[in-house]
Parts: C-alpha cells; sequence; structure tokens
C-alpha cells in the first residue's frame, strides 16, 4: 500500500468564480475596521452582510437544487471559506452549512427537504457534538429519555445563541441518534455564552435538559454514524480553509508592516533573519492551500471514502499549523506593539489558537494518519 495514496487535485471553473467573487465581496464588506467593529458585540457578526450572503446563495452553495440549494456540492464552500477566512469575517455559514450536511447524510435528501429548504434560505443552524473527542471521551454528553426526554448539557456549540434549528448528537439506548431540536424548546437561560480567545467567533453551553422530542424529530441508525463520521472531517477541511485565508491575510499584514518599519535606518523587511520567516510562511500557505483544494477534490457527496479521510486530515494538520506559525512570526516581527490589542497581529494568533482546538489539533490528526498510512505500530 502506498503511503502517498491519492494525489488527485482539481480546481474547477465553479470554484474559482466563487473563490473570486467571495474574496471581492469579503474584503468590501469586512475591512478590519469593521471586524473590530464586531469584536464586542452580542453576536459577533453583521446581520445585514449575513443577509447579503444568503442573498448569494452561499446558505445553500452545497445542497441539492430539491430544497433550494445551488447543486455544487460540498467542495464549493472551499473556497468562501477559504475567502471569510482572509478577511477574518465572523458569520454563522460554516455552523449552518455543517448542520445541512449532517442532515443531508444522516437523514437524506428527501426526508429533510423543507429543513433544508430553510437552511438554505437563510435560516441559522448548529451541530451540538461530541465533548472532549480529541482525549478519547465516548459519551455524548446528552441522553434520550423515556417518553423522548433529553437530558444533558453540551459544550462549546457554535453560534448557539443565533441558531434556530440545534442537531443535537444524543444517546439512544447505548446507539448514537440526532435530535432536531429548534430554540424555543430550549428553558429560558438555557444558552449560557461562552468566552473564547478568538473574539471573531461565538459559542455557548446550551442545557438541553427537560427538552421533549418527537419520533419526527430523530434520527437513528447506520446512516447517523456515518454522518458523524463524515462530519468530523467536513469540519476539520472548512476549519482548513478558513485558516488557510487567514495565514494568507495574516502574511500580508506582516510583509505590509516590513516594507514600511525603519529600525537602524533602514527597512527591517530587509534583514534576512525577518525576510527569511515570510519565505516559510508563503511557502507554508501555498501548501496548505494545495491540501484543503485537493480533499476539496475527493470531499463528494455521498459516504467520505479512506482518500478523502486522509485528504482532510492533512489539510486541518498543515493549514492550521501555518497559521499559529504565521501569527506568532506576526507578534514577534511587529515588535513591542504586536503584543499589545490594537495590533492585528493579536486578532490572528487568536484565530490561530481557536482553530488549532476546532474538530481536532495537529497532533489528533496525524496521530490517525500514521495508523492510516503506516499501519498500526509493533
Amino acid at each position: 500500500m502506498s503511503v502517498i495514496g491519492n494525489t488527485a487535485l482539481g480546481f474547477s471553473e465553479e470554484q474559482a468564480m466563487l473563490l473570486d467573487v467571495a474574496r471581492e465581496f469579503c474584503r468590501d464588506r469586512s475591512p478590519m475596521a469593521a471586524v473590530r467593529a464586531q469584536l464586542e458585540t452580542e453576536h459577533g457578526f453583521d446581520r445585514e452582510i449575513w443577509e447579503e450572503m444568503v442573498a448569494l446563495g452561499w446558505a445553500g452553495i452545497a445542497l441539492p437544487e430539491s430544497c433550494g440549494g445551488s447543486g455544487l456540492g460540498v467542495a464549493a464552500l472551499v473556497p468562501v471559506a477559504e475567502a471569510m477566512g482572509r478577511a477574518m469575517l465572523g458569520t454563522p455559514l460554516i455552523s449552518s452549512s455543517l448542520a445541512a450536511q449532517l442532515l443531508l447524510r444522516a437523514g437524506g435528501a428527501g426526508p429533510m427537504d423543507d429543513i433544508l429548504a430553510a437552511i438554505a434560505g437563510g435560516a441559522i443552524a448548529t451541530v451540538a457534538l461530541l465533548d472532549g473527542a480529541d482525549w478519547g471521551a465516548t459519551h455524548t454528553g446528552c441522553t434520550l429519555g423515556p417518553g423522548g426526554e433529553l437530558q444533558g448539557v453540551k459544550h462549546y456549540v457554535p453560534d448557539a445563541a443565533v441558531a434556530g434549528l440545534f442537531v443535537v448528537l444524543v444517546e439512544d439506548g447505548g446507539a448514537p441518534a440526532l435530535a432536531l431540536v429548534r430554540a424555543e424548546q430550549l428553558a429560558p437561560g438555557a444558552i449560557a455564552a461562552n468566552t473564547l480567545i478568538d473574539q471573531t467567533k461565538r459559542s455557548a453551553s446550551v442545557d438541553f435538559s427537560g427538552v421533549r422530542v418527537s419520533e419526527e424529530q430523530l434520527l437513528r441508525g447506520a446512516a447517523v454514524v456515518s454522518g458523524v463520521h463524515d462530519l468530523h472531517l467536513l469540519g476539520a477541511l472548512l476549519i482548513a480553509a478558513e485558516a488557510t485565508g487567514s495565514a494568507a491575510s495574516c502574511l500580508d499584514t506582516t510583509v505590509e508592516y516590513l516594507k514600511t518599519r525603519k529600525q537602524f535606518g533602514r527597512l527591517i523587511g530587509s534583514y534576512q533573519a525577518l525576510k527569511h520567516p515570510a519565505v516559510d510562511i508563503l511557502c507554508a500557505v501555498d501548501s496548505s492551500r494545495s491540501f484543503i483544494y485537493h480533499a476539496a477534490t475527493l470531499a463528494g457527496d455521498g459516504p467520505l471514502d479512506r482518500d478523502a479521510e486522509i485528504a482532510c486530515r492533512m489539510a486541518k494538520a498543515q493549514a492550521t499549523e501555518t497559521l499559529l506559525f504565521a501569527g506568532d512570526r506576526a507578534v514577534q516581527f511587529h515588535g513591542g506593539m504586536g503584543f499589545t490589542y490594537e495590533c492585528d497581529a493579536q486578532l490572528y494568533i487568536r484565530r490561530a489558537q481557536w482553530s488549532q482546538q476546532q474538530w481536532g489539533d495537529a497532533q489528533h490528526h496525524r496521530k490517525r494518519l500514521a495508523a492510516m498510512l503506516l499501519g498500526p505500530v509493533g
């Protein structure tokens, strides 16, 4: 068995057009001043911008045409996520898209048409998943009891404060199931906002205890297991795409500073000690971009195979470590100013810390890649 595996890399005309449109939109609607203006707000994003994104069709870009989507497949989300990352634009697009993908894969397009159509139309959804998966946790944190009553709390549920629908992974008689919980079913005070290092993002702990769900609100069976497996990989891929865009923007910000700041009568960008790491970041960003579009090439609308899993894990490990390195160098290269909250380098290193922990960090994915590519040790 080859260690290299599938090396297919495709970049379609649709993806190229989406990347151009998304970059222009995000650049115009999310300059750094606008990003900073949202840092202290309750929801972390501008509703008007979100509605414009929905009008562009991005909320349903990966969904079938039968439920109001564009039918472009999950690969079409990658250039949009990259452009959003480059502009540090925080919206519920990734959360809603992942919730839609889980419903599509676990429930099927036909039975889920009404819900998926609502998501494609801008209704915000999110997924409440397993806690502590990186550290081997196997309990879902939420159980389905007699009469369809849920018990348990989910932590760090993305965009929980604005979501109208929660797709909740629950334990049902020892087997995984998905409960579809509407926001109005939650008890008052059930949502407690988290304090995140990345202030462009929002999440909350959600107490689902006491919520009753009907049979129509439950998904069970092998499709749920397969769907949750794919969700972890697609989540890793979209965060990798976002991190790749953020790393590219971080590099641009750093290089601009290197070209204007003088020390000892010379532009600091002329010093090799600063030029070489900047080149390292550039190479790493290009590598990250190759990884995410390789994964996008292999990630289809059906269950993800071994090659797609390898590609998604590689993309996540590479992209988030690239952003971590870029953010660290940005702070250092800005000198004392880089350690201040007012310096934009802070936004990138905070995004890097957050991105690392979403859908598994680099160590988490490389541990699994080692087993997949090299086989059992010993």
